[in-house]
């Protein structure tokens, strides 16, 4: 496990955190803790192309060739994971 120092932090902030640990019945460093594990961005892998075509090829046997034609369903599945990537 890592070890973090944060220097010239602001005392109301300190004082701050401490209440809300008390108030959650944790130390300052497990509030602490607790917060930055609840902020900090999950990473999340991209499929590759040759598993949205995979995907692409299950749903076209699924729902039938004919329904899925074109590449507008390849870019339905990838703009969610997109948008997400843009964000973090």
């Amino acid at each position: 496990m890592a070890t973090l120092t944060i220097r010239n932090l602001p005392d109301d902030i300190r004082d701050a955190l401490k209440a809300r640990a008390e108030k959650a019945g944790r130390s300052l460093e497990s509030e602490v803790r607790q917060i930055l594990t609840n902020a900090a961005p999950r990473m999340r892998t991209l499929p590759s192309q040759a598993e949205l075509s995979a995907r692409v090829e299950k749903a076209r046997a699924l729902l039938g060739a004919r329904v899925l034609r074109g590449p507008s369903l390849a870019d339905e599945l990838i703009a969610e994971p997109r948008a997400e990537a843009a964000r973090e």
